[in-house]
């Protein structure tokens, strides 16, 4: 896989390692402020395609995390601030003002979103949405979507 241009795509990966190699690709196209909102189902995953991002941006392999008990983690990328946030244990869209929902979304850095669909009515006009399928034990439809860019 290259690098993603900035238009609509769907791929569809084999394996974990794919869909890190997609993250990074699709790294190479984020621009500042770019908000990035995953959905699909358990298992599907997600937080590898934000490991792949977070390492296409920068961020040492060694320090992602998954946010689920955190809700957000914050990683200093080469060019760019990287904030994963993970909605998965929201229960209340109250929830969003604790975490400081509308300061990520104004911060300069890219800000990417696990469970967007929680957070439907907050998020921005102008967003990237991923939307990840399970094909097989193996196999994920990963389309992207680029809203208003």
């Amino acid at each position: 896989m290259s690098a993603i241009a900035r238009q609509n795509r769907i791929e569809i990966s084999g394996s974990s390692d794919q869909t890190i190699q997609l993250g990074q690709d699709l790294a190479s196209s984020l621009r500042n402020r770019d908000v990035l909102v995953l959905t699909g189902p358990l298992g599907a995953g997600k937080t590898c395609l934000i490991r792949g991002i977070a390492i296409g941006l920068g961020v040492n392999d060694d320090d992602i995390k998954s946010p689920s008990f955190t809700l957000v983690n914050e990683y200093a990328g080469s060019c760019f601030p990287f904030f994963h946030i993970d909605l998965y244990r929201m229960n209340d869209t109250s929830e969003l003002y604790n975490i400081g929902w509308d300061d990520y979304l104004m911060r300069d850095g890219i800000v990417a979103v696990e469970w967007g669909e929680k957070a439907a009515d907050f998020l921005p006009k102008k967003r990237i949405e991923i939307s990840i399928v399970i094909l097989s034990d193996n196999e994920r439809r990963i389309s992207i979507d680029f809203i208003n860019s």
